[in-house]
């Protein structure tokens, strides 16, 4: 009743009364539980039965892993502010997952053992998809279909009853699923929280560090090492044989090595020996690597590639286990300690991903400009028909279009007009050049008089600062010589002559 009570107390702020639907969600989410909690007191009037609840001692899993996801919201949240606006979201979440939770357990005559076991798997499944404030009831279900897949979901494992799956990752993939089946990613902000992640500055040096964290006191170690170095070399080994990058912009984006350090690392749903987390990390990369081709292909959303995988890399874990076993001892094993107890070697696998780490950087695999953020590099891989240059091409300024970039918006139009990227429209080019107009680009306008032979011209200062952001805050404060110069090392032939003037 507490817990409703307080679930009830955040549907009166602001934030919540703003919209009506999002309130709604609220008093539905109360209304269940609340019914739930009566009538279960009744039933346990009538069969003489009471419910119990169990204090635990806290365990480092629950408390440390959410310490970690807090460190992430905060420096997240520092250069996107919706994070911290769907804080309270976030916390209302918590409450309905402990009140969930505790129901469940008792509709079961179970006792309810009391700990920060929600915590992780509420903070886990936010870093990844949340439902937008008119569709926030699917969030409620989201966490509700979490907590009874731990509780229902279970098999034996080492003389013990445990959950098969990742909570958060087993509901994020189911729901994942279904958004993809019936095309409704759009309800959802989990494209922006993907392309917004990486808008701090040496996020991936965050992660990294954060991740250390885990590494250290849950020997997850081998599973995110194995998973980085499978996608590092898999994306280094297509750049080399196609010219272009696999992932656009980056060798590894910041939201699957998010992914790497605390979605796919859960100790519980992980192989029992160093060996097979490793196995199990290498899949995960692999699986990752495929999904993202799988869903460009198909033309679906790509930020699904670090969940779909999560629930059946879970699903092998005895088999994983099993096979390990059999393998028993092998020298290379002893060498990489990687035949001994969870725990044993960590230290030297901690030392070997940070000299992994340490490569990637220096190679510009990690934070910092990577080949892929230059604009020039994909209009001339396009040109030499490098394989889904153009499709690359048309997307970039589809993005740089839709915010307000005019030098991108006429470029849209001018391929719509021209017929030779994609099919000639000559209503989809009105329309771009019509933006581009809008955001007082030049050339745009004079396309809208007469777009036979469109007009180009190169971008403007404010274009700039758009097309040259590297993934991070719009350059609204960088002085154009500064400016210019950013721009002339992308490959802006134009810009190099203005950074060379106004020194």
């Amino acid at each position: 009743m507490a817990l409703t009570a307080g679930l009830l107390a955040i549907s009166l702020l602001p934030r919540v009364q703003g919209n009506v639907a999002l309130t709604r969600s609220f008093w539905g989410a109360a209304a269940l539980l609340l019914a739930w909690t009566v009538v279960l007191a009744v039933s346990a009037r009538k069969w003489n039965w009471k419910p119990s609840l169990v204090l635990a001692p806290p365990r480092a899993q629950h408390y440390i892993q959410s310490l970690c996801h807090l460190t992430i919201y905060a420096y997240w949240g520092w250069y996107w502010r919706p994070v911290y606006d769907f804080a309270p979201l976030i916390v209302a979440q918590l409450l309905f997952a402990y009140a969930f939770d505790m129901l469940l357990s008792w509709s079961r005559r179970e006792a309810y053992v009391l700990g920060f076991g929600p915590f992780p798997i509420i903070f886990s499944t936010n870093l990844f998809l949340w439902f937008k404030d008119d569709w926030f009831s699917l969030q409620f279900l989201l966490v509700a279909v979490g907590f009874a897949g731990k509780a229902f979901v279970r098999w034996e494992r080492d003389g013990k009853r445990v959950h098969i799956f990742n909570p958060s990752a087993f509901t994020l993939a189911l729901f994942a699923l279904v958004l993809l089946a019936t095309g409704t990613t759009s309800i959802t902000w989990g494209q922006e929280i993907a392309t917004t992640f990486g808008l701090g500055p040496r996020i991936y040096a965050v992660l990294f560090l954060t991740g250390l964290v885990v590494m250290y006191f849950f020997a997850i170690t081998p599973v995110t090492v194995a998973a980085a170095a499978t996608l590092f070399g898999a994306s280094a080994l297509y750049a080399a044989v196609t010219g272009v990058p696999y992932f656009v912009d980056s060798e590894i984006p910041s939201a699957v090595f998010l992914g790497l350090h605390l979605l796919v690392t859960d100790p519980s749903t992980s192989p029992r020996t160093p060996f097979g987390r490793a196995i199990f990390g290498v899949l995960y990369g692999l699986g990752v690597f495929a999904l993202y081709a799988i869903l460009g292909a198909l033309g679906l959303p790509t930020f699904y590639d670090k969940l779909l995988c999560v629930p059946l890399l879970n699903l092998a874990v005895p088999g994983i286990d099993r096979w390990v076993r059999a393998i028993g001892d092998r020298p290379i094993l002893k060498r990489l300690a990687l035949n001994g107890p969870l725990g044993r070697g960590n230290l030297a696998h901690m030392t070997a991903w940070v000299i992994l780490f340490g490569a990637m950087t220096t190679l510009g695999a990690t934070d910092g400009r990577h080949r892929g953020d230059a604009l020039p590099f994909w209009e001339e891989a396009c040109a030499a028909n490098r394989p889904r240059a153009c499709e690359r091409l048309l997307r970039i300024e589809a993005s740089y279009c839709a915010d307000n970039a005019g030098w991108a918006c006429n470029e849209l139009g001018r391929h719509y007009v021209e017929g030779r990227l994609v099919p000639a429209d000559e209503a989809r080019a009105f329309g771009y050049f019509a933006r581009a107009c809008e955001g007082r680009f030049q050339a745009g306008c004079v396309n809208l008089l007469d777009s036979a032979t469109p007009s180009v011209a190169n971008p403007r200062a404010i274009d700039l600062r758009l097309l040259v952001r590297e993934g991070g805050p719009n350059l609204l404060e960088m002085p154009e010589p500064e400016l210019y110069a950013r721009a002339c090392s992308h490959g802006w032939s134009f810009a190099c002559g203005k950074a060379s003037a106004s020194r």
